[in-house]
């Protein structure tokens, strides 16, 4: 897997639709207060935005490393996560609970994680960034399948 620049290591991207602006605000607060540099890619409105959109420009800011790993959030979290995973280079989760935020890092090597604003609580979404930012990617046999994640030619 390539290495991350020093310059974005603990820069983290986080992008939403209208759908997530409430719970991308709290994320933001609390990735400020762990000391994270943020960047922060819309929306910053109440009105209807497309989250394509928000997930072209996140995903676009993680290939050219512009930040170490993503956020999206949009409803359900569904659409936003179909929107990143159009890029080869990203594995966007969409989460749900701590455990799945664990394995996601650990088995999938994920660099994007996806909540939806609608169906999740604040404070659950806080447990699985915090996880997901500190949990290692494990390697060993994952590492073949995350790599025809990129290669499908490998299979």
């Amino acid at each position: 897997m390539p290495q991350i620049p020093v310059k974005s290591a603990k820069k983290v991207a986080i992008a939403c639709d209208h759908g997530g602006l409430e719970m991308k605000v709290a994320l933001i607060d609390m990735l400020a207060k762990d000391r994270y540099d943020v960047l922060d890619m819309g929306t910053n409105k109440t009105e209807s935005v497309d989250y394509p959109d928000y997930a072209y420009e996140l995903s676009r800011a993680l290939i050219e490393e512009k930040a170490f790993r993503g956020v999206l959030i949009c409803g359900s979290g569904i659409g936003i996560s179909i929107a990143a995973n159009r890029f080869p280079q990203i594995r966007a989760a969409l989460i749900h609970d701590a455990l799945g935020a664990k394995l996601c890092r650990e088995h999938n090597n994920a660099n994007v994680i996806a909540f939806g604003g609608r169906t999740l609580g604040i404070e659950t979404a806080r447990d699985c960034l915090n996880i997901f930012l500190n949990t290692d990617f494990k390697g060993g046999r994952h590492e073949r399948r995350v790599a025809k994640l990129l290669n499908p030619h490998l299979m």
